[in-house]
């Protein structure tokens, strides 16, 4: 058998195996199963303190416990706050005292006293004046000295004068206390009220509640110890949201747009569900002034992925593999 014809077979062999691998090769691969990323979840903490100085009386709480939203987690010894309150509200009821008496006026029997001493007064005038005139009306050196008359015309002035006081007095009683004076009580007022306000809720801030649902981590302070405002008593995890934190390269940011459905393995092989709620709009790190396009494709952004259906199963500082899905999981 002739060479050529071999030859001419090897070469039809080779080029129809290059067309089938050239066919597997451009085949369309499976369907693709979204961006698969590394992260670790991340649980926000709350610093539990008071707003207020005391002596830490109680702490309900211990490590690992589980606390609702509003639960009391510790108490401050409030008995001077309540020794407090009690002295703002005594000084509250004695300014309301005194502005129900500011404002209703004088008693009926104050001005009937102011009345009658306005009698006596212009008695007395009357008698004067029919005194002064009688004098007046006799010829002097007979009966009547000039002296007796000077004496009667100063006891006639000093009647006029005791008898337009107490008109005038009568006048102030009727019309009652002046507007300013009222104006001056009820700021007066106003201050104690405020001051009783504060102090009541000084002594309101001397119970410690959770804000939110979590899990005690530590105890800072222990019952006996003097505490100042802003000072850690106990730290919180916050059970809701449960984050996980995570980073994307810069060629995939596009298939990590805020929304996008998630899903959260746990090396023990658990499954949770959630969706990015934020992405950095910033690098991890200052890029160089030039880079080239295997420089860039090093950038990395982070990213927060809220968990929807989270669980005890989730801790502080867990690794994770999260799949970023380019639509809801069904």
């Amino acid at each position: 058998m002739s060479r050529k014809p071999l030859i001419a077979l090897a070469i039809a062999a080779l080029l129809a195996a290059a067309a089938v691998g050239g066919w597997i090769v451009s085949r369309p691969g499976p369907a693709d199963t979204g961006l698969i990323l590394s992260g670790n979840v991340d649980v926000r903490q709350v610093d539990l303190s008071f707003r207020v100085e005391g002596r830490l009386a109680k702490l309900l709480v211990e490590e690992g416990d589980t606390v609702a939203a509003g639960q009391v987690v510790a108490e401050l010894d409030d008995g001077y706050l309540k020794d407090a309150v009690r002295v703002t509200e005594a000084r509250v009821a004695a300014q309301e005292a005194q502005l129900a008496k500011l404002e209703a006026g004088n008693r009926p029997q104050e001005i009937a006293q102011a009345k009658a001493e306005l009698e006596k007064a212009e008695a007395a005038l009357n008698n004067a004046r029919v005194t002064y005139d009688r004098r007046a009306g006799v010829e002097l050196g007979a009966t009547v000295s000039r002296q007796a008359l000077d004496d009667a015309r100063n006891l006639l002035r000093q009647a006029e004068a005791q008898a337009a006081r107490a008109r005038q007095a009568l006048d102030l009683q009727r019309q009652g206390f002046r507007e300013e004076d009222i104006t001056i009580g009820r700021a007066q007022l106003d201050g104690e009220k405020a001051t009783m306000d504060l102090m009541r809720r000084r002594l309101a801030d001397a119970v410690l509640t959770s804000p939110a649902d979590g899990i005690v981590m530590t105890r800072v302070r222990e019952p006996g110890a003097m505490t100042l405002p802003g000072a850690t008593i106990a730290t919180l995890a916050l059970m809701n949201p449960m984050q996980v934190r995570s980073w994307v390269a810069e060629p995939d940011l596009g298939r990590a747009v805020p929304g996008t459905a998630a899903e959260i393995v746990t090396d023990g092989g658990k499954t949770y569900h959630g969706q990015v709620g934020f992405v950095s709009p910033v690098a991890e790190f200052t890029p160089k002034a030039v880079e080239t396009r295997a420089l860039r494709t090093s950038l990395v952004y982070r990213l927060r992925i809220v968990v929807d259906d989270a669980d005890d199963g989730l801790r502080q500082g867990m690794p994770v593999t999260v799949r970023l899905l380019s639509s809801a999981p069904k």
